[in-house]
């Protein structure tokens, strides 16, 4: 089946089968290697993309769901490393074995692209779900509220011009 759809913003068309998940498309026919498997059965949250702008879990998304929608991925969330997450996660040294941290940036990015301001219960809300085998739930959070800074002084910044 031929499916056409937009991977960070450039337009693709893949024949695979129509079951095929999404993930898979990613990884093998587009080789695009970010977005990781964890668990396949959308449990643990290594292969968060986003879908049409929100959070979803690509191992249980079958490509066919996808023709016309728009995919974000890791490698799209900002190519040179320059967003606020990213930037936080660098600054607060969170990953340990880094194995679900793309997942874990893909969710948070949702979260901050819905509430600019989240307070703990809304990042435990909107990151639960997200397993880290390491622990590293505390640096998450803290990385989460410093990318929500980053994002504040950059308005005002971009306000002040």
């Amino acid at each position: 089946m031929k499916v056409a759809f937009k991977v960070n913003g450039r337009s693709t068309t893949v024949d695979v089968a129509a079951d095929t998940p999404l993930l898979w498309v990613l990884r093998d026919a587009l080789d695009m290697k970010g977005t990781k498997y964890g668990c396949g059965a959308g449990l643990c949250g290594a292969c968060t993309v986003h879908f049409n702008g929100a959070p979803t879990r690509s191992c249980s998304l079958p490509v066919s769901a996808v023709q016309g929608a728009s995919i974000t991925t890791i490698e799209g969330l900002s190519p040179d490393g320059t967003h606020a997450l990213q930037r936080a996660w660098d600054e607060l040294d969170v990953p340990q074995c880094g194995y679900c941290q793309a997942g874990q940036i893909m969710a948070a990015a949702g979260l901050l692209a819905r509430n600019a301001k989240p307070t703990d219960a809304d990042i435990d809300a909107a990151m639960n779900g997200n397993v880290c085998r390491c622990a590293t739930y505390l640096r998450i959070r803290q990385a989460i509220h410093r990318a929500a800074e980053l994002k504040a002084q950059v308005r005002v910044t971009e306000a002040g011009k």
